[in-house]
């Protein structure tokens, strides 16, 4: 039997997102190598603020384009009105208008794998909804702080109509 950290989250909420236009630093993964996620994440934040066209300090952890086999790439990034002038360096992804349901993560991200366990693997079966095939993200408020656990997480689960 496969044993996992028991999660216990609130409902989700139910949002229909709009269009983002979400930029930043990417890369391919798979579940074996998204340990490797957080130090994206450390060569991104240094950017924070530099992206041309981005619109807060709200970021987002965009997970899209699957390969079928596992793997899919991830997107640390920001929102941006356009992409004009937006430097090679950086991957875009537009994610459109869809239904949502919207978890709030609390705690340290350490815990944040079991998080992603739990509303794949027994909230959304238990649900009766189905994913839909849309990018699904994490958004941290502006005043998120991993290291003092501050700020909101929530995790956006697309879903089918």
């Amino acid at each position: 039997m496969d044993e996992q950290t028991q999660v216990k989250l609130a409902e989700p909420r139910f949002e229909h997102g709009h269009f983002l236009l979400i930029a930043g630093l990417g890369g391919r993964f798979t579940q074996e190598s998204s340990k490797d996620i957080p130090k994206l994440w450390e060569q991104f934040v240094p950017e924070i603020g530099n992206i041309p066209g981005q619109k807060s300090e709200v970021t987002y952890g965009i997970c899209c384009n699957p390969d079928g086999q596992g793997g899919f790439e991830y997107i640390a990034g920001v929102e941006i009105d356009k992409l004009d002038d937006l430097p090679e360096k950086y991957r875009w992804v537009e994610v459109q208008p869809q239904q949502y349901a919207v978890f709030e993560h609390k705690g340290s991200l350490d815990s944040l794998p079991a998080t992603f366990q739990y509303i794949w693997k027994t909230w959304l079966p238990q649900s009766g909804r189905q994913a839909a095939d849309a990018p699904e993200f994490e958004r941290y408020s502006e005043d998120f702080n991993p290291t003092l656990n501050t700020g909101v997480l929530e995790i956006w689960l697309p879903l089918k109509d």
